[in-house]
């Protein structure tokens, strides 16, 4: 499967997170490479979309999450792709300091371990749900771009 906005948009976030959470000089040199390659990407995959490269049926890949709604209330995700990047960066944001958690889970007392087990899940719906929104509202921009 080849990427979609969404999912760059996710690696550059999460890149940036690395970055940030790091004083390891190699490392921040690897991640700074990497983001240098993920937004030449980004701009690549905009500009072949833009110029119909791309199919249009291509740009989306939904992540078609199957799990019980009723308990798993995911918060709702809308607005353009400026406003999606910005709410899935902020996801990405709690995700990491969830995740945390769980690298000393034994620290974690009993009665709070099933909330962060519960709140990973829910972030992570959530997630997923703003990659696949960049993915809509970027195809919804080519689409209308292509009928002018």
């Amino acid at each position: 499967m080849a990427e979609t906005l969404g999912m760059l948009c996710d690696k550059l976030t999460i890149v940036k997170l690395k970055e940030y959470h790091t004083e390891d000089a190699t490392r921040l040199a690897s991640l700074q490479k990497q983001a240098i390659q993920l937004q030449e990407e980004i701009n690549e995959y905009v500009t072949d979309a833009i110029n119909g490269t791309i199919p249009i049926e291509r740009l989306t890949f939904a992540a078609n999450k199957v799990f019980k709604k009723e308990g798993n209330e995911v918060a709702e995700v809308s607005g353009r792709i400026g406003e999606v990047f910005y709410q899935l960066a902020d996801v990405n944001c709690r995700l990491w300091h969830e995740q945390e958690k769980v690298y000393e889970f034994e620290t974690v007392p009993v009665a709070e371990k099933d909330k962060v087990v519960k709140q990973l899940a829910v972030l992570n719906l959530e997630r997923n749900k703003c990659i696949d929104a960049i993915n809509q509202q970027f195809t919804i921009f080519i689409t209308e771009k292509n009928n002018r």
